[in-house]
């Protein structure tokens, strides 16, 4: 448990600095921080001329137009603030961009078609992932992840009973009764939830469980000639990536059927081109993966 948790808390909660820079990575952890403290980051004044009331303004519209189509590129990101702040002064929005290190907005509107990429069709809801744990992987086309409970989506469908239950184990946990605390944590577990603890800020996270079937591929079992290849290539793209997932329906066994993309890799279409897998067209028939 406590190296899941220094991990989750290496790979997507470290502290910004005042200099700026770092590119999307940085900026969408400004936008999950202004989400639940309204602040904005130490140092932005250094590059704009608007007061801190303003730019809470803008961070405010920047996150609407995130969490409907989230940037997956440093390109895709200084679009999105672009269109988002275009009533806004030209000046400040370039003062916004260099301080992420985001591509400069007149070199991006020459070929604004490029970004950013429709939905397939089919695709019935996006969710954006706590990083990949490395012990999630399960074989080539199989994943769990977690998604935090902060999302919209999300929030609407936590389970009373989750509720609840997480309140009483952080209450066990206050009182040094962690024997309580892991019980009730078992039966968050057995709902398909899971408390991290201390991971954003020093408070805990309330993550829903997916287990996710990769859309269009099929790979062998673990156990299988092969299988152990195979798990080991989705593993490195995905270990301790805060993953993209368009989830499309369940298979019979209850998991999410799902294109993932790690960054600007698609997964499904890295493994097959690598030979890891074929196709499987039970619930994908797009001839891009079956070439």
């Amino acid at each position: 448990m406590g190296n899941a948790l220094r991990f989750l808390c290496e790979k997507c909660f470290r502290p910004r600095t005042s200099e700026g820079g770092h590119g999307i990575d940085a900026l969408g952890r400004d936008l999950f921080h202004f989400e639940n403290t309204g602040q904005v980051p130490e140092g932005l004044s250094q590059h704009v001329e608007a007061s801190k009331k303003t730019q809470a303004t803008w961070y405010t519209k920047i996150l609407v137009a995130w969490k409907e189509d989230p940037a997956n590129n440093a390109e895709e990101a200084a679009i999105l603030i672009v269109k988002t702040l275009q009533k806004h002064h030209k000046v400040n929005v370039e003062g916004l961009l260099a301080f992420y290190g985001l591509p400069d907005p007149a070199a991006i509107v020459q070929a604004p078609e490029e970004f950013p990429q429709k939905r397939p069709e089919g695709v019935k809801y996006e969710l954006h992932t706590l990083p990949v744990a490395p012990k999630a992987v399960a074989d080539g086309d199989t994943i769990t992840v977690y998604v935090d409970t902060k999302n919209p989506r999300e929030s609407a469908e936590v389970p009373i009973s989750v509720q609840k239950a997480t309140i009483q184990r952080r209450e066990a946990r206050a009182r040094g009764d962690y024997a309580r605390a892991d019980a009730i944590q078992k039966q968050i577990t057995d709902a398909e939830y899971r408390v991290f603890d201390a991971s954003r800020n020093g408070e805990d996270i309330l993550a829903r469980k997916y287990r996710i079937r990769l859309r269009g591929v099929d790979t062998p079992e673990s156990k299988m000639p092969y299988g152990k290849e195979a798990k080991e290539a989705l593993l490195n793209l995905v270990e301790g990536k805060c993953l993209r997932i368009l989830a499309y329906e369940k298979d019979r066994y209850g998991r999410t059927v799902a294109d993932v993309y790690s960054g600007d890799v698609f997964v499904q279409e890295f493994l097959l081109r690598n030979g890891w897998g074929w196709h499987y067209t039970d619930y994908d028939k797009r001839p891009q993966l079956s070439q």
